[in-house]
C-alpha cells in the first residue's frame, strides 16, 4: 500500500511518482507498462502546463475538450487511446486516495480504432503460391506439406508448429489436436494436403528428423520442431520468389480458407466448427466478405449492368 500522505498538497510530479510506486508496487505491472504510463502522463502535464492551468485536482470538462484537441492535433488514434486510458487511471487513483472526488475523463471515451480490413487471397493466388513452391528436396516437399496443410484446413500457425503424427489419422482424413482455448478440435484433410503430407513424411521428414527422435510432424533442418519465428521465416522466403503482390502473414490463409468455403456455399456454422471458433460472432466477419464479392460478382456478370447503354 502506498504511504498515507496528504496527497492534495503534493504537485502533480509527486502525485504522478505516487501512482507510478502504486502500480509498480500494489498492481505489479510490467516494466514497459510502467515506462508508457510515465511517457503518457508527463504528456498530460505537458499539457496543463501549455495550459497554465495550475489546479489539476479540480479540471474542468471544458479543459478535457481542450486536451482532446490537443491530442488530436499531436498524436495518432492509438496514441491518444492510450494517453486518455493513462490519464483516466491516474484519476481513479486519486479517487482511490480520496484526493479527488470525481474522475474527470470517466465520461471520455477512447476513440473509436477503425475496422482493420480483413487481407485474404483470391484462390488463383493460393493456387499460384501453393504451386510456386517447389518439391525437389527435403525442406521443399516439407514446405510444400505444410502450406498445403495451412489452406487445406484452416490452421493456425500454432497448430501447424505443434501438430503431432499422432494427430493424424489418415484413414478417416482428420486432425484431431487440442486447439486454442484447450479445446479438442477436430478438421478435415482435403486430398491434395493428404498427398504432400504422405509424400513428406514417408520420403523427407526421416531424413531431416536424423538421430533426433521427436513425434513433432513439422521439423526444422537441424531435426528439431519447427518454431513460428521459423515458419515466418519460410513463408516471407516464398513470398519474396512467388510474389503475389500482396502482404503475405501466416492466417492470410487460415481468412482466405474460411472466405472461399462461404464463397462456395458452406454452413456458417459449419465453418465456426471448422476454424474452432467458440462464438460464431468471430466467424460472421467472413459473412460480411462474401457479401461484398457476391456484389463484385453481381455487377460483374448481371447483363443489365455490363450493358448499361
Amino acid at each position: 500500500m502506498v504511504d498515507k500522505v496528504n496527497f492534495e498538497n503534493l504537485s502533480i510530479e509527486s502525485n504522478i511518482k505516487n501512482f507510478i510506486d502504486y502500480i509498480r508496487f500494489e498492481r505489479q505491472l510490467a516494466s514497459n507498462s510502467i515506462v508508457s504510463y510515465k511517457r503518457d502522463l508527463n504528456r498530460y502535464k505537458l499539457f496543463l502546463s501549455l495550459k497554465k492551468v495550475d489546479n489539476y485536482l479540480e479540471v474542468s470538462y471544458d479543459q478535457i475538450l481542450s486536451f482532446l484537441e490537443y491530442l488530436n492535433e499531436n498524436y495518432c488514434g492509438s496514441s491518444i487511446s492510450r494517453i486518455l486510458s493513462s490519464s483516466r487511471n491516474f484519476y481513479k487513483f486519486l479517487v482511490r486516495e480520496k484526493i479527488v472526488k470525481k474522475n474527470p475523463f470517466i465520461q471520455i471515451k477512447n476513440p473509436k480504432k477503425p475496422k482493420k480490413i480483413l487481407e485474404v487471397l483470391s484462390e488463383d493466388e493460393v493456387k499460384r503460391f501453393l504451386n510456386g513452391i517447389p518439391y525437389s528436396t527435403e525442406l521443399e516437399i516439407r514446405d510444400r506439406a505444410m502450406f498445403e496443410l495451412l489452406y487445406s484446413s484452416g490452421l493456425r500457425v500454432s497448430e501447424i508448429v505443434n501438430l503431432k503424427i499422432s494427430n493424424i489419422d489418415f484413414d478417416e482424413g482428420l486432425i484431431r489436436f487440442i486447439g486454442k482455448g484447450k479445446k479438442e478440435r477436430i478438421t478435415p484433410v482435403g486430398e491434395t494436403s493428404k498427398l504432400f503430407l504422405k509424400k513428406y513424411l514417408n520420403i523427407a521428414r526421416f531424413k531431416i528428423e536424423k538421430e533426433i527422435k521427436s513425434d513433432y510432424v513439422f521439423l526444422n533442418k537441424n531435426g528439431k520442431k519447427l518454431t513460428r519465428q521459423g515458419f515466418w521465416k519460410i513463408l516471407k522466403k516464398y513470398d519474396k520468389k512467388i510474389n503475389l503482390g500482396k502482404n503475405l502473414y501466416p492466417h492470410i490463409f487460415r481468412h482466405s480458407f474460411a472466405t472461399h468455403m462461404i464463397e462456395r456455399g458452406a454452413d456458417i456454422r459449419v465453418v465456426q466448427e471448422l476454424l474452432g471458433h467458440s462464438d460464431i460472432s468471430t466467424t460472421e466477419i467472413y459473412t460480411n466478405l462474401n457479401r461484398k464479392y457476391i456484389k463484385d460478382i453481381y455487377f460483374k456478370y448481371h447483363p443489365r449492368e455490363k450493358d448499361s447503354s
